[in-house]
């Protein structure tokens, strides 16, 4: 096991249009730098770009709000329009006060806003949505860079999420491709010699977190390479992390 583990910003990717060639935008900024990709590697993408180059922009324009948006916008001082954007985003609705909204995603994640984000997206009246399905997005790339590259990578794609218990907002693993998304600790022993009963380390999760210490929203970076970290290889998914509705105490 590695003691080193690195994270690579890959620099100078353009703005990313309705279907623009992602992996071939990645790659020719990976050259521009020098950066080679290697076996084991994994490339950490910003959910944005995905959703641009998937063509999941809405202009607000197009939106006409529901009464039920309506009275919610009215109520938190929002956009009725985008209310009724992340309502069709939605599953259901988690948690709704004045200020915000907790829905769950049709994917099944719990987040605010049902993951619909203004920020960094061209023009005043356009949003972007989450991927339809960010798994396959993920091995999309994973697959297209090996066929270009001829390297075996991993591939996670991120958003910013807050979390239950804690202040402030994180990058987290909402597509995961070429690896396991949890690593499952039980049944092995620790340093002292005691059986470990209940440690599933979020490693998707965790990768995802080191990756916002570059990406950050204003720094246009939208993609780091890990390298040094020695993952479970496998068909993984995001899906995993998602915790049952029968074991969440706080729904």
């Amino acid at each position: 096991m590695s003691s080193i583990v690195q994270l690579f910003a890959i620099r100078g990717i353009p703005e990313v249009r309705p279907g623009d060639d992602v992996v071939s935008m990645i790659t020719r900024a990976a050259d521009a730098m020098k950066f080679e990709f290697a076996d084991g590697d994994i490339l950490v993408v910003a959910q944005k770009i995905v959703s641009k180059s998937e063509g999941r922009l809405v202009n607000l324009e197009s939106i006409k709000p529901s009464e039920f948006a309506r009275e919610i916008g009215t109520k938190q001082k929002r956009d009725p329009r985008l209310v009724e954007v992340i309502l069709n985003e939605s599953a259901s609705i988690v948690r709704i006060d004045d200020h915000v909204m907790i829905t769950e995603t049709k994917h099944g994640f719990v987040c605010a806003n049902a993951g619909v984000d203004r920020s960094n997206v061209v023009g005043k009246d356009w949003v972007a949505l989450l991927p339809v399905a960010p798994d396959d997005s993920a091995l999309l790339l994973k697959t297209r860079i090996a066929e270009r590259l001829d390297v075996n990578i991993a591939v996670i794609i991120t958003d910013t999420f807050g979390r239950a218990w804690r202040e402030g907002l994180t990058n987290v693993a909402i597509g995961v491709a070429g690896m396991k998304s949890l690593k499952d600790m039980r049944g092995k022993m620790d340093d002292h010699g005691k059986e470990l009963s209940s440690t599933v380390l979020a490693v998707a999760d965790e990768i995802a977190a080191s990756s916002g210490l570059l990406m950050r929203k204003t720094s246009r970076i939208p993609v780091v390479v890990m390298r040094g970290y020695y993952y479970d290889h496998g068909e993984g998914s995001a899906r995993e992390l998602i915790r049952r509705k029968d074991r969440d105490l706080f729904r």
